[in-house]
């Protein structure tokens, strides 16, 4: 576990059949399994990946993995600094273990495999370690629950460092179905794939479905060979919803919340037919496998409609941390783990708020950040929003929120409109202002203390 036995069995059965590509390079099974093989002998035991997509990228990840070994991926776009910096510490970690047997086949179920990193709040990502079962639960619920067959094609069109996609590989290779990705993200290439490669999936993050969705309707790019889509990594707001029904009307659309070191927590799918939820943050029921409780500090349970830490128990939790751990990060309530997630449950399933480091004190009121962007990007014309608590003497802190407009004349008035009936009045952003792009950190995440750098220096025009 978690896929190398699974690889041989494959290329034993389907020597010739497609299993990755990348870019437009081929591996069949055969191929990927004898190229993983070679590797394996040169490789310590913990490997270190920081690269862009390629199939070689593949070749070494798999090889990576062999027996005893594991592997850290690690983003190319991190800047040397950090990147020298995280390659010292895992040489450190790693000095004295061995080198694992040369064969390509899965450890103990029990044994570490992966590294993961995953953003804090410090500029050093926090290091987490996964035992293969994790995944081999993991692989188990999530095929179930987004129907993966054999003869399914995914693509994944993001970078193979970020988690989504790293996980949706390394699940097509434990469910023996191809997968496909991209050397970058490029609108027309994913066009061009589901149109001629046979694409039947794709797992993506929702401001990529949007584009994709919103360009290919424009373009008339046919998507009516899609069979699935997953989202991950934000909500999917009403607006990106309706565009991707009309794109892929015969698409079954899943979402799923999860978390690094919790793996999936909860999951809905909205079927060709069924009704698009207007402005809910609702994320499902807990996924396959998974308990999920609304715990308050405490570990008290709290009832249906209160907000409090979102709580969950199952096979798929990581081991804990190498390094970075504040305490606050993974918390253990009574043995149910939290990442700081906020939410509650009601009747149509699990409500993420978001972290509560995030939350925003106004007059007396908490306000997540998360609901008003959910609300702003179901707007007609907002292309991206990111929400922020600035100081305010009055009311202790003022949401205001940065918009990436779609086209122009879109005022503050036209912006308060949307939101009316959408979001309640006390959480409004009393203020708009427009950006070019969303900031982001130096690991590709929306940044919402760079965003309030811009406001407070001014880098950031006031929508009238």
């Amino acid at each position: 576990m978690p896929f190398l036995n699974n690889v041989q069995q494959w290329a034993d059965q389907r020597p010739q059949a497609t299993a990755i590509v990348v870019g437009g390079q081929r591996l069949s099974w055969a191929e990927l399994r004898d190229a993983a093989s070679r590797a394996v002998p040169d490789l310590p035991h913990l490997t270190v990946l920081a690269e862009p997509n390629s199939v070689d990228f593949v070749i070494r990840f798999s090889a990576a993995l062999a027996d005893e070994r594991c592997c850290a991926v690690l983003d190319p776009t991190w800047g040397h600094l950090l990147l020298g910096e995280l390659r010292q510490r895992l040489a450190e970690y790693s000095t004295g273990l061995p080198a694992g047997g040369v064969a390509l086949v899965d450890g103990p179920p029990d044994s570490m495999f992966l590294v993961g990193l995953t953003s804090g709040t410090t500029s050093v990502p926090k290091a987490f370690t996964r035992s293969r079962a994790s995944w081999r639960e993991s692989f188990e619920a999530s095929i179930a629950f987004f129907g993966l067959r054999q003869d399914d094609v995914t693509l994944a069109p993001g970078p193979l460092a970020s988690s989504l996609n790293l996980y949706a590989l390394s699940e097509c290779l434990y469910a023996g179905a191809e997968f496909q990705s991209l050397e970058s993200f490029d609108v027309g290439a994913v066009h061009e794939a589901i149109t001629y490669d046979g694409v039947t999936r794709l797992v993506l993050v929702p401001t990529m479905l949007r584009l994709l969705s919103e360009r290919g309707l424009a373009g008339s790019v046919d998507a009516s060979g899609l069979r699935s889509i997953i989202c991950a990594g934000s909500k999917l707001d009403a607006r990106t919803l309706e565009a991707a029904r009309r794109w892929a009307p015969l698409a079954t659309i899943h979402e799923y919340y999860g978390a690094s070191e919790l793996s999936f927590v909860s999951g809905t799918s909205l079927h060709p037919g069924d009704p698009i939820p207007a402005g809910s943050s609702s994320i499902g029921e807990p996924f396959p496998g998974v308990e999920v409780r609304v715990l308050d500090d405490r570990a008290g349970v709290l009832p249906d409609g209160e907000v409090g830490n979102i709580c969950v128990r199952s096979a798929m939790i990581s081991n804990g941390y190498l390094w970075g751990d504040d305490g606050e990060a993974l918390r253990v309530l009574d043995g149910w783990f939290t990442v700081g997630d906020q939410g509650f449950r009601a009747t149509d399933g699990l409500h993420i708020l978001g972290r509560r480091s995030d939350m925003i004190l106004t007059s007396g009121r908490n306000v997540y950040p998360h609901e008003v962007e959910l609300a702003l990007a179901a707007i007609p014309g907002v292309a991206a929003a990111l929400a922020v608590g600035v100081p305010d003497d009055v009311r202790g802190e003022r949401v205001v929120a940065g918009v990436v407009l779609s086209h122009g004349g879109l005022s503050a008035t036209q912006l308060r409109n949307g939101l009316d009936q959408v979001l309640q009045r006390s959480k409004w952003p009393v203020r708009f202002y427009v950006v070019d792009h969303l900031p982001t950190t130096d690991r590709g995440k929306p940044s919402r203390e760079l965003l309030r750098d811009w406001i407070v220096g001014g880098t950031a025009r006031v929508l009238p």
